[in-house]
């Protein structure tokens, strides 16, 4: 054995850098190892105002701010045949509320080196080989620079699985399953010389086309990050045509007219770049001793600029359920099990809304009803949007964190039926709908079985109600007030 950490943390992107600052700032050894020499580049790139209370509780926010990153103060939708703004600092309670538009090499690099100065053991460019288990608990890892040269082990007690798409864990669990629907190919690239995107201050840009959708994510100097979205099977049939990456892109811009104003006078200043099968799931975001934490555990369609949100909030959510184990605050399957239920919730949610907003001619009413019914939370019926911002911009997430919910107090008449309703609406009800459907209704059923909104058992561990995410004097979970 050539070492030991207290807390191993594979991965140094968002989701690897804040469980490791945040459980080094709370006196654990943590080490964390990293494949690649950062900077490096990455997809990903518009952040969601929940990131900032997570940045502030990094001690990292004016390291951040600095960085001249372009603010985003919401979105514009040109979904369907409608049009929409939503503006983050027009959130009751959230006023002051914004977001960044990153480059994620400069973002991810911050984050990293802001880890090593609060006392993590940073490696970078080694790949952890082969993991030991004691039974089902990871144990040690056994690493190696990436570019060849002799294995070590380094032994730990506790795992944070922040591999991204690589999965470490996946390897050895083998539950990572994909989204039929979801199943997308991204195309991107970069232009400058690009028209002003409609909305709030640096909104980001989303918009429908026949077959899939456009992101347009203002970045520095001029720069207008541009991706198609479509699914697998289109790309698939459009290649069999004979069409280049590059003819689909450009096609799919002639066809909408928001995107050809947008670019009319703009000159792509990169390659454009293709990934797919992206959006995905494990069955278990945790087990005896590791927690599988951002793209590692769960990535969802782009749609709604999620990835680095649910990777720093998910990073939160393990460091707190890991302290509180650590300092003996919480059992070890308690918090297992909260974190499951929690992060889960998030993901399904996010899921849902998701799937609803493919259902292009529903119309943007219907999304935003659909997200107060994903909720606990009571909006008036003439501010039902406010549902939809609170659940887009992670503010949601937030306060379910925060929050010790206990269906047997807190769930109102209303939001009972419409757990009911969403029970209700099962697999087998949706079996003759389009695939779109059929997904939307799965992801409703799982969210009422397996999230926070169901408090259904996780791994055979009843989650112990009332556990609720704290901040002050230490991060980490506390148990309701009888």
């Amino acid at each position: 054995m050539d070492g030991r950490a207290r807390v191993l943390v594979v991965g140094g992107g968002p989701a690897g850098s804040t469980a490791a600052t945040l459980l080094a700032r709370e006196g654990m050894d943590v080490t964390l190892m990293e494949r690649a020499v950062f900077p490096r580049y990455h997809i990903g790139e518009s952040l969601l105002p929940a990131c900032l209370p997570i940045l502030d509780l990094l001690g990292v926010r004016e390291k951040v701010e600095r960085q001249g990153f372009r603010v985003k103060g919401g979105a514009h939708f040109d979904w369907g045949a409608e049009q929409w703004d939503i503006g983050f600092g027009d959130r009751p309670g959230w006023e002051d509320s914004y977001s960044y538009h990153v480059e994620r090499a400069d973002f991810d690099h911050l984050l990293l080196e802001h880890a090593k100065s609060q006392g993590v053991t940073v490696r970078e460019g080694v790949e952890v080989k082969q993991l030991v288990f004691d039974g089902e608990r990871p144990t040690a890892a056994r690493w190696a620079p990436a570019q060849g040269g002799p294995e070590r082990e380094l032994a730990f007690d506790y795992l944070v699985d922040a591999s991204g798409r690589a999965g470490l864990m996946t390897r050895y669990l083998r539950t990572r399953r994909h989204h039929e629907v979801f199943k997308n190919v991204a195309v991107w690239g970069y232009w400058t010389g690009a028209g002003p995107i409609a909305g709030p201050e640096g909104a980001i840009e989303i918009c429908s086309v026949t077959d899939g959708w456009f992101w347009g994510i203002p970045l520095r100097d001029d720069r207008l990050s541009v991706g198609l979205v479509v699914h697998k099977d289109h790309f698939a049939a459009r290649r069999a045509l004979g069409h280049d990456l590059e003819r689909i892109y450009r096609d799919a811009i002639a066809e909408s007219p928001v995107m050809s104003d947008l670019l009319s006078r703009a000159e792509r200043v990169a390659p454009l770049r293709v990934e797919q099968d992206y959006s995905y799931a494990a069955d278990r975001f945790t087990g005896p001793g590791y927690f599988l934490s951002g793209d590692a555990a769960c990535f969802l369609d782009p749609l709604l600029s999620t990835g680095v949100h649910l990777a720093m909030y998910s990073a939160m959510l393990a460091s707190a359920c890991l302290a509180s184990t650590v300092n003996g605050d919480v059992s070890e399957e308690h918090a297992s099990a909260h974190y499951e239920r929690t992060y889960r919730t998030a993901y399904l949610r996010y899921l849902v809304v998701v799937s609803s907003l493919y259902n292009q001619y529903r119309g943007k009413t219907s999304y935003f009803w659909e997200a107060q019914r994903l909720t606990l939370r009571d909006c008036a019926a003439d501010d039902i949007e406010l549902a939809f911002a609170n659940v887009i911009s992670g503010i949601e997430d937030l306060h379910d964190a925060q929050a010790a919910l206990d269906l047997a107090v807190e769930v109102t008449d209303r939001s009972l039926a419409q757990m009911i309703a969403m029970r209700k609406e099962t697999p087998d009800r949706a079996a003759a709908a389009s695939p779109q459907e059929s997904e939307l209704a799965q992801a409703r059923a799982q969210l009422f079985n397996s999230g926070k909104m169901g408090y259904a058992q996780t791994g055979g561990v009843k989650a112990a109600p009332g556990l609720y995410l704290v901040t002050k004097p230490r991060l980490g979970l506390a148990y309701q007030s009888a």
